[in-house]
């Protein structure tokens, strides 16, 4: 079994191997050697700079990006973002501040280079976006080696109640759109290319709403949901995810000694992630010149076969079979590197925006948000600014629907300001402009002022999930909390309040540090209701975004 650290150093010696093969020489060893090395490069590309924006799918590969540029004297940093972000930072041109994006999906690039700054677009690997499941569940339904399964049977056995599983947002990640596009091309009869017309037909929608609304637990982040059925594993049957981080979960799952999930491709909704890097032109030959020599040592035959270690399927259409290794890609998990998959096509981009638009407002399952927001003394200036900020960028449906965060008809907002204690309550439902322009004066208000104990907050925030108790099932719930100072009170008390509900522990809670927060407090929070913890403190505006995405 690889381990991260292993695959890290695989890496690392790979791209010295490949660098000396390239030089017709050894590797170059010792300090001395090294830095000859490093000069003589650094003569030849003057010391070039790229910036590449990708999906934090890759971070297992960047040692051997990085690892190339010092070899040819440059520099080559690589950060990560969402896939939203990544394409509304393409909105921006040539005043991005990145040379190269390496997103999940073409989907991405589609969406973003409205100035046409991209060019040189090649996929570096693929992965199929897959149902996990686990295996004695798949057995059950008699999904096992089952080569026709479709999505129709995947929504029956879900609302039978015979399958709880987790996915992404479509609107926030890139397997969550690729399995939506799924969902809704297998739905419309598996057309040639997605449509407009496929959109608009009642029975497409009414039956992918179906399929949605069976959704146990939402995510921003894939690796994140991986992580999360890990964790909570007695709560899922399944998740929807890259087939790269099912196999990485597997390999998680049985080091600890539990079973593992089976891959089920759908055939009438297949997609796959297709890891295009891509070039955005700013007229710098220099910059061009490096990430040419980047993309085709990543596309080279030595490093291609080294990423079916991580999971990963290469060749020219990201299939090819003879390339992977067996110990990684194991018939026993449902993962056949023999099976024919054929992907469906990406749509116009009308039509891209055209279904995630339909997502967020009409098909995904409602959101029911309390939004714990701390008015505390020490929020006095920047920070309760900020705060309002990124309040109105989540309840100003045209600020929202930028960044495809637009609430639903049947969205429930909450508000709960505190500072030593709950201050009110304000709430609004559903997606009238008029009602949440109410609700977002009433925040914009109120002023900074007394002291801080979030617990004592997120314990009204439960009260209030609670009036909901019996349809808490037809929403994803959470609490969005923000701090920026140490609470009083403890832990402990609000434990005392969850052992008593029935609900309180499937309520996860998102917690946001800003200023001076006591982390520690926020991520025990996040901690106790498999939640997560988001640094605001750099861009609170960010975080929240973040956070709500989750939900």
């Amino acid at each position: 079994m690889w381990t991260a650290c292993r695959g890290l150093k695989f890496l690392i010696l790979l791209s010295l191997a490949l660098w000396s093969l390239a030089c017709g020489g050894e590797a170059p060893s010792g300090p001395g050697a090294e830095s000859t090395s490093k000069e003589a490069s650094r003569a030849g590309s003057g010391g070039v700079r790229l910036t590449i924006v990708s999906g934090s799918e890759n971070k297992s590969l960047e040692p051997l990006v990085v690892e190339y540029g010092r070899q040819v004297g440059a520099d080559i940093e690589v950060r990560y973002q969402g896939s939203v972000d990544i394409s509304l930072a393409l909105e921006n041109g040539r005043n991005a501040d990145f040379d190269a994006v390496w997103p999940a999906n073409s989907l991405w690039l589609v969406l973003g280079d409205r100035h046409k700054v991209v060019k040189h677009e090649k996929s570096i690997m693929r992965s199929p976006v897959v149902f996990g499941v686990k295996k004695s569940v798949a057995e059950s339904l008699g999904w096992v080696d089952k080569s026709d399964l479709r999505v129709n049977d995947i929504l029956a056995a879900a609302e039978a109640g015979k399958l709880r599983f987790a996915m992404t947002s479509a609107t926030q990640s890139n397997s969550g759109a690729s399995a939506y596009f799924g969902f809704l091309s297998a739905m419309a009869g598996s057309p040639d290319v997605l449509s407009i017309e496929h959109l608009e037909d009642k029975e497409v929608r009414d039956q992918v709403r179906r399929l949605l609304k069976t959704v146990d637990r939402s995510s921003g982040s894939s690796g994140w949901l991986r992580d999360l059925v890990i964790q909570s594993y007695d709560r899922f049957d399944a998740m929807v995810n890259y087939e790269a981080l099912v196999i990485e979960a597997n390999q998680d799952l049985e080091s600890r000694g539990l079973e593992p999930f089976y891959a089920i491709y759908p055939i009438d909704g297949m997609t796959i992630a297709d890891s295009p890097l891509a070039y955005v032109d700013k007229g710098s030959k220099r910059k061009e010149e490096l990430f040419l020599g980047l993309q085709e040592h990543l596309l080279s035959p030595t490093v291609q076969a080294s990423l079916g270690a991580f999971g990963r399927r290469t060749g020219l259409l990201g299939l090819d079979a003879g390339s992977m290794d067996r110990t990684v890609f194991r018939s026993d998990w449902g993962i056949s590197p023999e099976r024919v998959i054929s992907p469906i096509p990406v749509p116009e981009e009308s039509v891209v925006r055209a279904a995630l638009e339909l997502y967020q407002t009409a098909l995904r399952k409602p959101s029911l948000t309390a939004y714990v927001l701390d008015y505390s003394g020490s929020m006095r200036g920047d920070g309760i600014a900020h705060l309002k900020t990124a309040m109105g960028t989540l309840l100003d449906k045209e600020v929202a629907q930028r960044y495809w965060l637009q609430p639903s008809q049947d969205d429930v907002h909450i508000i709960i300001p505190f500072d030593g204690a709950p201050r009110a309550v304000w709430q609004a439902e559903g997606a009238d402009s008029a009602d949440l322009r109410v609700l977002l004066n009433k925040i914009r208000s109120a002023e900074a002022g007394g002291g801080t104990d979030i617990y004592e907050a997120v314990g009204e925030a439960v009260e209030q999930i609670g009036r909901y108790e019996n349809r808490l099932a037809d929403f994803f719930p959470a609490i969005i909390l923000m701090s920026d100072g140490k609470s009083k009170g403890s832990l402990e008390q609000l434990e005392t309040q969850f052992r008593t509900s029935s609900f309180a522990y499937d309520v996860p809670i998102f917690s946001i540090a800003f200023g001076k927060a006591d982390e520690s407090q926020l991520e025990a929070l996040a901690d106790l209701t498999s939640g997560r913890a988001f640094d605001g403190k750099k861009d609170l505006v960010k975080a929240f975004r973040a956070a709500k995405g989750y939900n």
